[in-house]
Formats: structure tokens, C-alpha cells, sequence
């Protein structure tokens, strides 16, 4: 072999595995074994494996079920994994076995040997075993759904929380900045009665404020732990005191409260609660994709379109085209949509699926979902801050507009009646004047009158104009 590998053992035979390498056969034959993606697990997964195999290691040291010295050494060496210190150690694909049981013993190859290290044994010497310590009164069937629930919740909490809360606060100041605003509205891309481009903002910024809340009520069901259920839910070869006192130290490691599952049975054979919080984070993807379109329609421009707000100059539009600003910020945030639309359809189908005691989509399950929890935190921190917070009002342009617009027409109708108002409107257009000037050309209105009732900053309020 030389220098360049050493020889591992599980119970197929022997396997070469790189000399520097902590993780051992199994490791190294799902390595060979799915070449499939190119894609591993990324640093919230691997994170949760390492908090994971602590917590375990922990539990079964108070319960006396691994030795004192082992199972310091194991929480020593799943601290670095939690640090990020070893992630160049998790090299299977996120295409592997649909347990997840490849990802399992990767974590208890790395940990068992680099746990031997700080021993002062060997690598491969099995000082601590993969199995029989750092794998104790445990499955892949339940380690694997209970890191899916602790990376998903803590990427929930730490990560789409905060990003959105970002973007919530720069939609409220800009919501304060342009309540002076008054602008025309629209509706199916038409002229509308007029609204304060303040309310529009307050729109998008209640939209976010919803995604909050209700990706918040995700918390409830991810919050359930797997863990000591074992291979189908029982509990075999487990301590009863091990759920409970695992989720104990996961909760202190993590800083997010979570329990032993309600039902073992269901937390392994089903993933509805991933399902449940991804929809969550679709629609939340949607309310952003919404958000992003209106924006860059209210921006076009900078002549021949809407124009009524002008967007932060981030880059050169065009390779072609000088002088050309695109809505660079905002196509972006469509782009996450889509793709988050995308991995919320796998999420679906892999949470529907599995037969009886086990579901077998838990690796592309736990991909998806913190994929789309990573896409959509960095989206709304980078739309607030590159794109929302520097948007300006353009006020003259805005004002000059709705005093054009048919739509101030509406105000009329409880004065003058429907059709009188749609005469007025259909007449404005047609001689490019304005509803004020037709309404008192033909004698519907006095001077007076047209002041209160054709005023465009009172019809943005609830009432009826000119009623006394």
C-alpha cells in the first residue's frame, strides 16, 4: 500500500483508506459506492451528526454504559466536529443509502478515531469502537432523522429567522419613509385608485411578517427527536433513560429546546414535520418572489417604464448596453424561489414515501430542506441590504401621474352615479385631459367640491369623499 493508505476492517473484509483519512471501511466503501452528485453534506448537517454523537456519548457516560475515559474522548472529538474542524473528513454523497447509514458510519468512524488520538492510541486501532462506543444504544434509523430535526430546526432558528427579520425591518423603514408617497395603484396591471407607496411597502412587510410566523410554528413538530427509537422504533439495545437525557444535552449544545419524539414508530417511518416546515419555507419563497417582481415592475424603467421608485445602481446591466441597470438583487431572489419550489417538490414526494417501519428518502430530505433554509436567509439579508434599504421615491413623477389617472374617476360615483363617472373617465382619455377638468367642463362638479372629492391623498383612506 505505502505511505499513501492503510488497511481498515468492518465485518465485508478489509478496505484501503487514505493514511491521513479518520474515517475507516464503511466509510471509504459508500465513497466508492455512490460517485453519483459530487454533493456532500454541508455544514449544518455535519454539525448536527457531531452534536448528535456528543449528546449520545454523554447520556450513556451518566448511565454508566461506556466507560468515563472513552466517553470524554468522544465528546472531545464530536466537539470538533460541532466546531467545523473536521468537515473535510465527511466525503459521502448526499445520494447514498436512503437510511442515511453511510452518513451514520462516517460519523462514527471519524469520531471513534479521532477520539483514539486523543487517547494516544492509534488511528484504526479500535481503542474506541464506531459501533460498540460511539454507536452505542443507537441506529442510523434514528441518529440520522434525529440530526435531520436538530440541523433543520437550529437553520430555522438561527439562519431563515434572522434573514427574514432583516428584511421585515428594511420593508417597515421604507414602509415610514414613502407614506407620503402618493401614487397610482393597479390592479390586473391597470390603473387603480391611488394608495401611498408607503401602504404598498406595509403590504410587503406584513407579507414577511406572516413567513415569520408561520415558519416560527414549524418549532413544534422538528422539535421532536428521533433518538432511541433504534432500528425500527422499539427501543432495543437502549437505556429508557436515553432519549430523554440525550435530548437534554442537545438542547444545552445547541441553545434550541427539543424532546424525545411522541412516537418512535412515526419519527422513523415518516418525515411529515419536514414536509410541514419546507412548506413553510415555500410560501415564504413565494411572498419574497412576489415581493421582488413588484419591486422590479414599480422600478422600470428608467423612461419607458413604471419609474415610480429608482433601484440601487449594484452593477453594469448589459455587456452591450451602456449605461444599463438591471434589477440584479431582485432576479436573484426569483431565482431562490425557484428553487426552493423545486426542492420543496422532493421533499414532498421523499416524505410521502418509504415502506412500513422506515423511510428511505432521509438524506435528499435533509439536502433539500437546509439548502433551501441557507438560500432563503442569505436571499432576504441580501435583497434588505443591497436592494431594499437603498431604493428612492420618485416623488414629482409619482404625483404627476395620479393626477393623470382615469381611476381618480371612482370617487365620483357616489356623487354623480356609475355611469355619469365612467362617461367622465372614458371622456379624459379620449381628450388627454385630466377627470377634474372634464367633471367640472361638464358641470358635475363646483370647484369646491372637486378639491374634497377628486383629492388623490384622501382617497388612499377609508370613507367617502364629500359626504358631509
Amino acid at each position: 500500500m505505502g505511505d499513501e493508505f492503510r488497511m481498515e476492517e468492518d465485518s465485508l473484509g478489509e478496505m484501503q483508506v487514505p493514511a491521513d483519512a479518520y474515517w475507516g471501511a464503511q466509510t471509504q466503501r459508500a465513497v466508492e459506492n455512490f460517485p453519483i452528485s459530487g454533493i456532500t453534506f454541508g455544514r449544518r448537517f455535519v454539525r448536527a451528526l457531531g452534536v448528535v454523537k456528543k449528546a449520545a456519548a454523554q447520556a450513556n457516560r451518566d448511565l454508566e454504559l461506556i466507560d468515563d475515559e472513552i466517553a470524554d474522548a468522544i465528546v472531545e472529538a464530536a466537539d470538533e466536529v460541532i466546531a467545523g474542524e473536521l468537515d473535510d473528513q465527511f466525503p459521502v454523497d448526499v445520494f447514498q443509502t436512503g437510511s442515511g447509514t453511510s452518513s451514520n458510519m462516517n460519523a462514527n468512524e471519524v469520531i471513534a478515531n479521532r477520539a483514539a488520538e486523543i487517547m494516544g492510541s492509534e488511528i484504526g486501532d479500535r481503542v474506541v469502537h464506531p459501533n460498540d462506543h460511539v454507536n452505542f444504544g443507537q441506529s442510523s434509523n434514528d441518529v440520522i432523522p434525529t440530526a435531520m430535526h436538530v440541523a433543520s430546526l437550529e437553520a430555522v432558528e438561527k439562519d431563515v429567522i434572522p434573514g427574514l427579520d432583516t428584511l421585515r425591518q428594511a420593508l417597515e423603514a421604507k414602509e415610514a419613509e414613502f407614506d407620503d408617497v402618493v401614487k397610482t395603484g393597479r390592479t390586473h396591471l391597470q390603473d387603480a385608485t391611488p394608495v401611498t407607496l408607503g401602504q404598498e411597502f406595509g403590504g410587503y412587510r406584513t407579507q414577511v411578517a406572516k413567513g415569520l410566523a408561520r415558519v416560527d410554528k414549524t418549532r413544534e413538530h422538528l422539535a421532536e427527536l428521533a433518538l432511541g427509537g433504534t432500528a425500527v422504533g422499539t427501543g432495543l439495545n437502549t437505556h429508557p433513560e436515553f432519549p430523554g437525557r440525550a435530548a437534554e444535552y442537545i438542547t444545552k449544545e445547541t441553545g434550541v429546546q427539543f424532546r424525545e419524539a411522541d412516537d418512535h414508530f412515526e419519527a422513523q417511518a415518516a418525515h411529515d414535520a419536514m414536509s410541514e416546515a419546507h412548506g413553510a419555507l415555500r410560501v415564504v419563497a413565494g411572498s419574497l418572489n412576489k415581493i421582488a417582481n413588484d419591486l422590479r415592475l414599480l422600478a422600470s424603467g428608467p423612461r419607458n417604464g413604471l419609474g415610480e421608485i429608482e433601484q440601487p445602481e449594484n452593477q453594469p446591466g448589459s455587456s452591450i448596453m451602456p449605461g444599463k441597470i438591471n434589477p440584479v438583487v431582485a432576479e436573484a431572489v426569483n431565482q431562490v424561489h425557484k428553487q426552493v419550489v423545486g426542492n420543496d417538490a422532493a421533499i414532498a414526494a421523499g416524505a410521502a414515501e418509504g415502506q412500513i417501519d422506515l423511510n428511505l428518502y432521509k438524506p435528499v430530505l435533509a439536502h433539500n430542506f437546509l439548502e433551501s433554509a441557507e438560500l432563503l436567509s442569505n436571499a432576504s439579508t441580501v435583497f434588505a441590504d443591497r436592494f431594499v434599504r437603498k431604493l428612492e421615491a420618485n416623488r414629482e413623477f409619482c404625483e404627476r401621474q395620479v393626477e393623470q389617472s382615469m381611476a381618480l374617476a371612482t370617487s365620483l360615483n357616489v356623487h354623480i352615479g356609475y355611469d355619469k363617472a365612467s362617461e367622465v373617465a372614458k371622456t379624459a382619455l379620449k381628450e388627454n385631459k385630466t377627470v377634474r377638468e372634464v367633471a367640472l367642463e361638464k358641470g358635475y362638479l363646483t370647484e369646491d367640491e372637486a378639491d374634497e372629492v377628486l383629492d388623490p391623498r384622501k382617497m388612499t383612506e377609508r370613507g367617502i369623499l364629500g359626504d358631509e
